[in-house]
Parts: C-alpha cells; structure tokens; sequence
C-alpha cells in the first residue's frame, strides 16, 4: 500500500488537529495501521495504532485521551485527531501500515509495519 500523511500544521497549545493518511490499495482493509512520530533529535516513537477490523486500538500513554486513531475502509483512508496539542507533540508524524492476517491484532513497533507515509509535521507552539 502507498500512503500519503497529510494535514499537519503549525498550531498553538491547547488547539487540534486532524491528521489523514490515505491508502492507494483495494486490500487497504486487510491492513493493520499506526502513526508513530519523530522529534528533532530524537528517535521514530510509536503514537497510535488501530487493527485490521478497527474493533481494537492502542496508545501511547503521553497521547492517550487526547488523540483518537480511526479508520474508513471505504475511502481507504485513517487518521489521527489530534486534541488539547502540547509542545512536547511538535514532530514529524508518519503513517504505517502492514497487512494483517489476524483482524485484531495492533502492533506498535516500527518493524512491524512495511509500507510508510512521507511524514506530515506537527509544530505546536506554547
């Protein structure tokens, strides 16, 4: 699948936003999805992640009841919103996904995931 991330911004603390990354393949349904996001200077760290059938979803504790991971299969598209922004979430944010032969399953390491979006950044100002 090719994915394209988009929607990224500059933005103040406190404000949202929505992230979409777009999928090219009919199979999109048959693949897990996650964003992971990299600051300056530091490593690609895990953020979001959703399963194949969509009934199961996974956070980082420093996102968690502020941002939601969703999905649409039929317009091959998930995203990312984004709410109550803090500094500490300015980074370049990716898309993944990887096909998935157990609809459940979430998985929220880098090496698990083969096809990644070019990276749409995130800047919240304080």
């Amino acid at each position: 699948v090719q994915l394209q991330a988009f929607g990224g911004g500059l933005v103040q603390a406190g404000d949202s936003l929505r992230l979409t990354c777009a999928g090219s393949r009919r199979t999109f349904n048959m693949h897990r999805m996650a964003w992971f996001r990299q600051a300056p200077g530091k490593e690609r760290e895990f953020v979001a992640a959703i399963s194949r059938n969509g009934y199961n979803t996974h956070y980082a504790d420093s996102v968690k009841d502020r941002f939601t991971i969703s999905r649409n299969n039929a317009e091959n598209t998930f995203t990312l919103q984004m709410n109550n922004l803090k500094s500490e979430d300015t980074a370049v944010y990716y898309c993944a996904s990887n096909y998935a032969r157990r609809p459940e399953v979430v998985q929220i390491t880098p090496d698990e995931y083969h096809d990644w979006g070019q990276g749409t950044e995130v800047t919240v100002s304080s």
